[in-house]
């Protein structure tokens, strides 16, 4: 069983990976996700009846964890006392010139629905291919590319 779990880990570790850091940004919640993942999967590997690829399956694993992190997240952050402490490194002006663009991009993709959002993410934060964004949204390669095609006419529509 070990050795099956470790022949797993290698074959999707870096697609769980991919797909975390598309959702989260951030290199270490990815990492220590794609570990919880793959903890979770252990225990719960009877569970897997192969009705999906296991890639999908463990992608399911993978959203259910970031879910999770995110309520944490939202109720910590509501626990603690909130101090605006102005950066000394760069005024908010020049912070804001500076991130405009990339601030009125992820504005825009935040308006987007659902399934766009996740796949404008995936594709440009996770690196992930049109075919590997189908498997994990459990659709095809070709909705994938029409789906972000459209987000990034909605997108530019926006900005």
């Amino acid at each position: 069983m070990a050795d099956d779990m470790e022949q797993v880990y290698k074959e999707h570790a870096k697609s769980v990976y991919k797909y975390l850091f598309s959702l989260s940004h951030n290199e270490d919640i990815a990492e220590e996700l794609t570990q919880e993942t793959f903890c979770r999967a252990l225990y719960s590997i009877k569970s897997y009846d192969g009705t999906c690829k296991m890639s999908v399956w463990l992608c399911q694993i993978a959203k259910h964890i970031w879910y999770q992190e995110l309520e944490k997240r939202r109720k910590q952050h509501s626990q603690e006392l909130k101090e605006d402490i102005p950066s000394t490194e760069m005024s908010p002006e020049e912070t804001a010139l500076f991130q405009g663009d990339k601030l009125s991009i992820y504005k825009a993709i935040s308006l987007l629905d659902t399934p766009m959002r996740e796949v404008v993410y995936m594709r440009i934060s996770g690196e992930l291919s049109f075919y590997e964004i189908g498997e994990v949204l459990n659709k095809s390669e070709t909705w994938a590319r029409v789906t972000f095609y459209r987000a990034k006419s909605k997108i530019k529509e926006e900005l």
